[in-house]
């Protein structure tokens, strides 16, 4: 009995201990807690003066990382040692005895060209279907000049197989009105719808001979049967008999 009564009175201060221990450590998060928040207190307080350190170490650690690190030194490769090339063998020169000129290049003979003359093609006959009025004082292009004279694109034609009297040249009232006449018909003529011109001559400083005709019938053959043209040749003083 007595030994059971010792056991539990020494057990009683060992539960006292775990209580004084169990209420330590749950102090120790509260004091961590209120160091902080008195450190807190603190630097809101005296943020003005910490401000520029906390400034100065950034920059530094900014410069430390800005700052380039050495190189690390990688192996120099080997130095590479130029061959030597071999020097070409000298080709002895050949004596000019064995020498030999170049076979010369054989050409063929050029023969003449004959000259083939080209082979002649008749006159073209032209054919007009132009307006034509009576030649002014201006440039004369497309009009009627006399009863056998007019002007076609510019130039000057004589109707080659006729004659008829001038009006300029006139010798008697006669000799002007068959002038007249003639030159008022061959307009009419010119005008009564497409021609057709042949050659009759080479042009003279008087004008190009041409044989104007319309289907067939030539404009002086029909002058010289309406009486107001003559044959080439023909001697005109009978106009003023």
């Amino acid at each position: 009995m007595a030994k059971t009564a010792t056991r539990g009175r020494r057990r009683a201060p060992a539960r006292g201990k775990s209580k004084a221990r169990s209420s330590g450590g749950g102090l120790l998060p509260w004091a961590v807690i209120g160091i902080a928040a008195i450190g807190g207190i603190v630097a809101h307080d005296h943020w003005k003066s910490i401000q520029p350190m906390l400034a100065r170490q950034s920059a530094a650690i900014t410069r430390e990382a800005a700052e380039p690190k050495p190189a690390v030194g990688k192996d120099v490769p080997p130095k590479q040692v130029a061959l030597a090339t071999p020097t070409p063998k000298a080709v002895p020169p050949t004596p000019q005895s064995q020498q030999l000129p170049p076979a010369p290049i054989p050409t063929p003979a050029i023969q003449p060209v004959k000259a083939v003359p080209a082979p002649l093609t008749p006159a073209i006959p032209e054919t007009g279907t132009i307006a034509f009025g009576y030649c002014g004082q201006g440039a004369h292009i497309n009009c009627v000049g006399d009863g056998g004279v007019f002007w076609y694109k510019g130039e000057k034609i004589v109707i080659a197989d006729m004659a008829s009297p001038v009006v300029d040249q006139a010798r008697c009232d006669g000799e002007r009105r068959v002038a007249f006449a003639a030159k008022s018909r061959l307009l009419a003529l010119l005008n009564a719808g497409p021609f057709t011109m042949n050659a009759a001559g080479k042009a003279e400083p008087s004008g190009t001979p041409r044989v104007v005709s319309r289907d067939g019938r030539s404009f002086g053959a029909q002058l010289i049967n309406e009486g107001l043209a003559r044959k080439p040749g023909t001697a005109g003083g009978a106009w003023c008999a």
